[in-house]
């Protein structure tokens, strides 16, 4: 998601990354050469052999920047989220309205996920790659079910719901709307179905009577 701030193209290596992240959303990995992209970096092959082994080490690179520009991403939403409110319920739910604002602010729809990417060619890459994608996840499902179980404490759920798999249908309902968004060149969607998981979050804690706010 990190792909809200633009890439740094400070250094050869920054600008092949952000070239090939970009080829790769677009049109995968396999049909992405290195080729291409040294003639897009304006550089020659050993140039790029300096930097990258080979493919799959680029791509090991680029994922890990990603991620690494994703945590800080999320770290500030909800540290922004904290200062407004500190009840647990109400800073999840700022973070969501944080979250959806900067999706309504994309120029166009989303350019794709790179652990989806990453994920439907697995073939491709080596297990390194594979196990930073599944790392990845598994920390957003950490740090929303974590929250949850906070927000459990003072907010019992109304009703019966499992708050791992909840946590989960965040990354659920991102990933999906990306794919729709996409594909139907609709960027709207992934700031609507972020509201309606906002929406679905608040029911689940305040219940319907409470939830419409």
């Amino acid at each position: 998601m990190s792909f809200l701030k633009p890439r740094s193209t400070e250094t050869t290596r920054d600008r092949l990354m952000t070239v090939a992240e970009m080829a790769i959303l677009e049109k995968g990995f396999a049909a992405t050469s290195i080729e291409e992209l040294i003639a897009e970096v304006g550089i020659t092959k050993s140039g790029f052999f300096y930097h990258f082994k080979d493919k799959s080490e680029l791509v090991k690179s680029i994922l890990e920047r990603h991620l690494e520009a994703e945590e800080a991403w999320f770290d500030g939403l909800f540290a922004r989220a904290r200062e407004l409110d500190d009840d647990p319920l109400h800073e999840f739910l700022i973070f969501l309205r944080l979250l959806q604002e900067d999706m309504e602010r994309l120029p166009d729809v989303h350019p794709g996920c790179l652990i989806a990417a990453c994920c439907f060619q697995e073939r491709l890459f080596e297990r390194d790659v594979h196990l930073l994608a599944s790392d990845s996840l598994l920390k957003w499902r950490a740090r929303f079910h974590s929250r949850f179980k906070r927000i459990a404490k003072i907010y019992p759920p109304c009703i019966d719901v499992d708050l791992e798999a909840l946590a989960d249908m965040l990354t659920v309902t991102v990933d999906g709307a990306i794919i729709l968004s996409k594909t139907v060149r609709e960027k709207e969607i992934l700031a609507r179905q972020t509201a309606l998981y906002r929406q679905f979050v608040k029911t689940v804690f305040l219940g319907t009577e409470n939830s419409s706010a």
